[in-house]
């Protein structure tokens, strides 16, 4: 009998249903089972940065099953994912087996181990999971020092800057990270540019022209060839934005309508071009969360879980990569599935491959894709396993997927512009499919399809219909969302797949970031945090240091860096600054003043923070204790069962839902807003 030891029990149940009849007996590990403990540093400084791992509280009963059930098994394998966490698990689950020698930061098989192996795969089939129990390999040892490094790493400056941000605020639950800080810093950069942002308002004048009944809207762009539009960009922190205007405004635009009212126009250029479309690439993590998010309003850390279940449920590829590559073997499958569903038409000559824009894509992987191209979403749904959320996701990856490998879309794009005699010019542009090629997998919007019907010849004399003004103010750049958020990690090389989700869903946790209507903006608490790690510690928290982090990360996993060299290199500068802020005695002050008085003293109350949210206290604390609750509201929204106003409120774990401000006499809670509540939608407390 031999033994398999993966991570969750769903991949286990996927593991056991694959190799059914046969001598394996498959158990999971729950996860991490080792960790550095929460009560200490653990990290001996002086002894190259060598780490203690502890079983993780409430894990000593798995560690005893894997210790009972690895007895006198003829081999244990162990089957953990394939990325750098899953080799980490695979190493503490062989370290409690009593099969490995730990000597920071390399370690070695003891002679006994002769029947520990390790497998790695790309997907939970049976075809992968043979191939890779025919070529059994060891645990990759510089994937598990790269993991480790960076557990040292953040832990250090966690457990380092974190007591300074007590001493700095009072606050003894705040914490600070390495990757973390700039993600926030990102947010807290953005905010103070929409604050400075001057909006200006203009103009934009579109007319309706018609020829007998047809009709064709046009933009008005030049007079006499000066343009009236204009491009600004700006050099923001986390890089460039570009937007547009026109140069209209109150004092010309009066003269412009009324001179377009008493012009004559004719059609003076019309231009086809037939363009070819190629599809995007397959998706990695990065893009799978920002498309969720777009889509369907998916969080990371929802799409990041659905991800997991597909994957362990033998659904899709390995949701956790920066690589856009295909294997031949899905490509192959790929092109007889597209032969088959489309035709020969659909088919590309060779299959297609994408460039990796990651600087340093992990290992081997492969992009998200479905394990097999026959599986279609409607077949998936027929079977009723799995939910509807996870039925979207599917459909996203193999659309993609399936997409990628099939011929470009042909596009007419038809450009018309319009003359007048007193010098004005216009434009109106439309497209027309005449080949759809991988759009009959992958639905994507194409514009102004209504223009089509009509013919529109040069020389053709035009009737102004009427014309449509609209004035408009600048926006400013926007805040982050989710998906622009990870997309400005990636783009910056700061974090990993892995990571995405983690560090986004943490600053909200933390209460550092906010969300309403799906962008995020820093809370004041968050603001202050940034500024004063940012300020204290520029070099730590800059853009090019941390992805430069993440570079060496990277060369530690391909064995071009050693890990110990990495940390030291990193805390000798790093522990010199913190000592340095240790001996500053500035506190900082985050209360927010309002213009409410403390009902039993009189003094102004203010907003003060704690690890649950913002509360109202007294400003004359601790002589008065006065505290009451801080109630977001939201506008034009009752409570459907007493007629209340509806705050915003949050779980302990800062996840966000709906109840009355009468509560507890009205127990009212909703993850939705009034409108759209169901009884049976109720957050758990």
């Amino acid at each position: 009998m031999k033994l398999i030891i993966v991570e969750s029990p769903t991949k286990a149940k996927t593991f056991n249903k694959i190799l059914k009849g046969k001598s394996y007996f498959v158990m999971a590990s729950m996860g991490h089972i080792r960790d550095l403990p929460k009560s200490k540093l653990s990290i001996d400084i002086d002894d190259n940065f060598k780490p203690s791992y502890t079983i993780i509280k409430g894990k000593e009963k798995i560690v005893n099953l894997l210790k009972k059930n690895s007895r006198g098994k003829e081999e244990i394998i162990l089957a953990t994912d394939l990325d750098r966490e899953g080799e980490s698990i695979a190493y503490h689950i062989a370290y409690v087996l009593g099969m490995i020698d730990e000597k920071w930061p390399n370690f070695s098989f003891k002679k006994t181990a002769k029947n520990i192996k390790r497998i790695v795969f790309h997907e939970i089939t049976e075809e992968a999971l043979k191939n890779a129990l025919r070529s059994p390999e060891k645990i990759r040892d510089n994937l598990v020092k790269a993991q480790q490094a960076r557990r040292i790493l953040d832990r250090l400056v966690g457990y380092k800057l974190s007591p300074l941000l007590w001493k700095k605020m009072g606050k003894f639950w705040l914490s600070a990270g390495r990757v973390q800080t700039v993600a926030l810093r990102f947010i807290v950069e953005r905010e103070k540019e929409i604050r400075k942002f001057k909006k200006e308002k203009y103009f934009q004048i579109d007319c309706l022209f018609t020829k007998d009944k047809d009709r064709l809207t046009a933009r008005l762009i030049k007079k006499d060839n000066q343009s009236y539009e204009k491009t600004t960009r700006l050099n923001l922190f986390a890089g460039e934005y570009v937007y547009k205007r026109t140069t209209i405004d109150k004092v010309n635009y009066d003269e412009i309508v009324k001179d377009l009212k008493n012009d004559n126009f004719w059609i003076s250029e019309v231009k086809e071009i037939i363009t070819k479309r190629t599809p995007p690439p397959p998706l990695t993590t990065s893009l799978l969360q920002q498309r969720a998010f777009s889509l369907f309003g998916y969080s990371s850390k929802m799409t990041m879980r659905i991800a997991q279940n597909l994957y362990e449920a033998g659904l899709i590829t390995y949701h956790r990569t920066d690589s856009f590559n295909l294997s031949q073997s899905f490509l192959n499958k790929a092109k007889k599935y597209i032969k088959k569903k489309f035709g020969d038409r659909y088919l590309v000559t060779k299959g297609r491959h994408y460039k990796t824009k990651s600087k340093n894509a992990q290992e081997a992987h492969e992009a998200i894709r479905p394990t097999d191209p026959n599986r279609e979403p409607e077949k998936i749904n027929q079977t009723k396993k799995i939910s509807f959320r996870h039925l979207k996701l599917y459909k996203l990856i193999f659309a993609r997927a399936i997409a990628s490998q099939m011929k470009e879309a042909q596009i007419k794009n038809t450009r018309v512009r319009i003359s007048s005699y007193k010098g004005y010019l216009f434009k109106s542009s439309w497209q027309k499919i005449i080949f759809n090629g991988y759009l009959a997998v992958l639905n994507q919007k194409i514009a102004n399809q209504e223009e089509m019907k009509t013919n529109w010849q040069k020389n053709d004399k035009l009737d102004l219909g009427k014309v449509i003004s609209e004035e408009k103010i600048v926006s400013p750049p926007p805040r982050y969302n989710e998906a622009s958020l990870i997309k400005t990690l990636e783009d910056k090389g700061i974090g990993r797949p892995s990571t995405y989700a983690p560090i986004v869903s943490l600053i909200q946790t933390k209460g550092y970031v906010e969300k309403e209507t799906g962008r995020l903006s820093p809370s004041l608490l968050g603001e202050k945090i940034s500024d004063y790690l940012s300020q204290s510690f520029p070099k730590i928290f800059d853009i090019n240091f941390t992805a430069k982090m993440e570079n060496n990360l990277d060369k530690v996993a391909f064995n071009k860096l050693g890990p110990v060299k990495l940390l030291a290199d990193f805390y000798k500068p790093f522990i010199k600054e913190v000592e340095k802020q240790k001996k500053e005695k500035k506190v900082i002050n985050i209360e927010e003043k309002t213009s409410e008085k403390c009902p039993q003293c009189g003094s102004p109350l203010v907003i003060r923070y704690s690890r649950y949210g913002k509360f109202y206290g007294c400003s004359n604390f601790p002589q008065c204790k006065f505290t009451k609750p801080f109630l977001e509201y939201v506008k034009d929204r009752r409570c459907p069962e007493c007629g209340g106003k509806i705050v915003i409120r949050y779980t302990k774990k800062r996840k966000r839902f709906y109840g009355c401000e009468n509560y507890p006499k009205c127990q009212f809670r909703s993850w939705r807003l009034p409108a759209e509540h169901s009884s049976s939608d109720k957050p758990k407390r």
